[in-house]
């Protein structure tokens, strides 16, 4: 199996003992406590499920500045985004060399893990302009990371985390949120040696699913991984409770036995185009996938990057940053002239008129008018639980007018 990311074993950040995770609840009660923005417990949730192997915390600011401008942490190790714990307000924890870190996504902010504080550093004006230039490509706060991560507060905490809980995800989640040790598990007990990771945070249309399986065959892979994203999203995206009921339909119904399996991760979207790609492939790389789908505008958000930026980014690293590998996919769409799903890129004497195109705009109306998107857009089953789901949302917005 494929060796996690710059590890010759994973690093979970998780107090796996019943007993020292019980000792360490007592103990957080007594020490000096923040509440975390989203982004920073996401951050947390990632560590304890050995994602971010082999971060053991978070950075400090020079290690975040490093893989801010070279894409590496101070002692070498490739990173391609600043792994934070960031806070406007660091009155209660002054001085503190141990902290608990509460959840704020959960009623009453329980601990989500404890933290050894290495040190507390403020972040200038133009460290913040670079990390975000950088990082997202622009300092538009039209972008949704970009508001996002400039709204977080200007503290930041490093150190090593020792995480107690996967916060909502696995209850909220259950049989769907698995750490990278338990996806790693699972692949060993499947025997699978060369695997797919898809990366999603939409539903997955007939044109998902026929890239899945070209990758597949075309790698000659063992299985596929449908990996989706359970954490924050922007507005007016689709619940990850209604993703994943589409999802496991699909494959359910159209992939053989075995050959899929469907999983989610607790991390909120960044929609950081080409710097999350590599992110994504970090992680992938560390719950033991070889190769990493990375298709038209992956991980991208209105018309801030190119359609093909964050397969080229992966050419710009130096050797050996990463062992996984990506399969590069263009945009696939059903042909009209060949009766089946392609990549445009791979087919010739064709016209836009050839496809079967349609907006997200004109999907959604459709499916909340309750009428079905055509068999060459969306598979019969899936429709109709996004049509269950958008109907229900307007008969909702209706009754709150």
């Amino acid at each position: 199996m494929i060796r996690p990311h710059g590890a010759d074993a994973l690093d979970p950040r998780f107090v796996s003992d019943s007993n020292s995770r019980t000792a360490l609840l007592a103990e957080a009660q007594t020490l000096p406590s923040i509440v975390l923005n989203s982004a920073a417990a996401a951050n947390a949730v990632m560590l304890g499920g050995g994602y971010f192997t082999p971060l053991k915390g978070f950075m400090n600011l020079a290690d975040a500045m490093s893989v801010t401008t070279d894409m590496k942490t101070g002692d070498g190790l490739f990173w391609p985004v600043p792994i934070l714990n960031v806070t406007d307000n660091i009155d209660g924890i002054r001085g503190a060399k141990r902290i608990a870190l509460r959840d704020p996504n959960v009623i009453g902010n329980p601990v989500l893990a404890v933290m050894d504080v290495a040190g507390i550093e403020e972040i200038s004006d133009e460290q913040l302009d670079t990390m975000t230039a950088k990082v997202f490509g622009t300092l538009d706060m039209g972008h949704p990371g970009v508001s996002v991560f400039r709204g977080l507060g200007r503290y930041c905490i490093a150190g090593d985390i020792q995480v107690l809980n996967f916060s909502y995800f696995e209850e909220e989640f259950s049989g769907t949120f698995k750490t990278a040790v338990k996806i790693r598990e699972e692949i060993g007990e499947r025997g699978w040696e060369k695997v797919v990771a898809f990366q999603t945070r939409n539903p997955m249309h007939l044109a998902h699913e026929e890239l899945c399986r070209m990758a597949k065959e075309r790698l000659n892979a063992d299985g596929i991984v449908i990996h989706m994203l359970l954490g924050r999203l922007k507005a007016g995206d689709i619940p990850a409770s209604v993703r994943d009921a589409c999802i496991r339909k699909m494959v359910d119904v159209y992939f053989p036995e075995n050959t899929v399996m469907v999983n989610g991760y607790g991390f909120d979207m960044l929609y950081a185009g080409p710097r999350e790609a590599l992110l994504h492939a970090v992680f992938r790389q560390n719950m033991g996938a070889t190769h990493l789908i990375v298709g038209r505008d992956h991980a991208g958000v209105g018309s801030f990057y190119g359609p093909f930026d964050a397969q080229a980014i992966f050419d710009e690293l130096p050797a050996g940053s990463l062992d996984i590998e990506i399969f590069a996919a263009d945009h696939t769409a059903w042909s009209k002239k060949l009766n089946r799903v392609v990549m445009m890129s791979e087919v010739e004497d064709h016209t836009p008129e050839d496809y079967v195109f349609l907006s997200g705009t004109k999907v959604r109306e459709m499916l909340g008018q309750g009428i079905a998107p055509p068999a060459e857009f969306s598979r019969p089953e899936v429709a109709q639980i996004l049509m269950d789901y958008y109907q229900l949302e307007d008969r909702q917005a209706a009754v709150g007018e």
